[in-house]
């Protein structure tokens, strides 16, 4: 029962069969393959608007290049304080930036709050003796597997406009928002204020497939740019670009994330009280104490805790192609 995280899952088969199709012949380097020059088209018709759209190898070098093409090295980028960016990139986002700093934020569910932001962007305040906030980066779904609505979004865009702020947002794991939401893509992203977008895959069944999506156009030269520099200009940009074509033209992105999302909510189901936050999106978090936790483990299942050891509270990531089986004897462990 492997509920460690939703990168131990394999590639899915469209995503192979993708490869596979474009592994024949010679194609044009460096993003002019015929496969590459489709990527705009493509995402401009899922968010209905036109976009650029930029290939990279993993989450953080989508983050850190996008953060870098918002924020100088005096700014600061406000986020959660559980953020992605804060707690898992080795410092990432300040080193591509060249040394922006990174302003952290409270809110329940790892999610940030238009007053928290507020807030936030006061503190630094302080002139030529404070850095600059000149960027808010969320994340969708959360750190703590919560779902930014709309009108949340809608609300945080108002404030970082008043604020002469750029929005991004860490798409990591976006499809299970969207199919948790089930809204347009574009009513979280552009529509609420979002001017760069880091599309996740891989998490969801790609193969080290992850992409920058720019909705302000006037970013991507500097995006292009930065992505070069970091060594992240594909060569054989075709593997890349099928990959997240297959994705997202027939809607197998949505349906890989709705199965992932309907099985961590039997999960949460299961839990009951032992839930330290609903279960929005794939991600369930449990707090049942260590000496249940240690019972899970010599059950059969494995998971990270969340937090130190004794904290007592756990995160169970449930991936697409995770066997009902597991599912059913979790279920039944934390049942009982």
């Amino acid at each position: 029962m492997d509920f460690r995280s939703d990168n131990t899952a394999p590639a899915a088969p469209e995503i192979v069969a993708a490869l596979s199709a474009v592994n024949s012949g010679a194609a044009s380097a460096y993003g002019e393959d015929d496969w590459s020059k489709r990527l705009d088209g493509a995402f401009g018709a899922l968010f209905e608007r036109e976009v650029r759209v930029f290939t990279v190898a993993s989450g953080t070098a989508a983050n850190a290049i996008a953060l870098a093409s918002l924020v100088p090295p005096w700014g600061a980028v406000l986020c959660h304080r559980e953020a992605h960016i804060e707690c898992d990139e080795c410092g990432a986002a300040e080193f591509f930036s060249g040394g922006a700093k990174l302003v952290l934020l409270a809110g329940d569910a790892a999610k940030i709050t238009p007053a928290a932001l507020e807030e936030g962007v006061a503190r630094n305040a302080r002139g030529i003796h404070s850095v600059q906030p000149a960027a808010v980066s969320v994340s969708q779904t959360s750190e703590r597997g919560a779902v930014y609505r709309p009108e949340e979004l809608t609300a945080l865009g108002a404030v970082a406009k008043r604020a002469g702020l750029r929005l991004h947002m860490d798409g990591a794991r976006f499809a299970n928002a969207v199919a948790a939401l089930g809204c347009a893509p574009g009513d979280i992203t552009w529509r609420a204020g979002v001017d760069l977008l880091s599309f996740g895959a891989t998490k969801n069944g790609a193969l080290a497939a992850e992409a920058i999506v720019c909705f302000d156009l006037n970013l991507a030269e500097e995006v292009a740019r930065r992505r070069k520099r970091s060594g992240h200009l594909f060569s054989k940009g075709r593997y890349v670009a099928a990959q997240l074509l297959a994705y997202i033209e027939g809607g197998l992105w949505l349906k890989l994330a709705a199965r992932a999302n309907g099985l961590a909510r039997r999960l949460g189901e299961a839990a009951g009280d032992w839930l330290s936050v609903p279960v929005e999106s794939n991600q369930v978090f449990v707090r049942p104490g260590a000496a249940k936790l240690a019972k899970l483990r010599q059950a059969g299942a494995l998971f990270y805790d969340w937090g130190d050891a004794e904290s007592g509270e756990a995160r169970l990531v449930v991936s697409w192609s995770q066997p009902e089986a597991e599912v059913d004897a979790m279920c039944r462990l934390l049942a009982a």
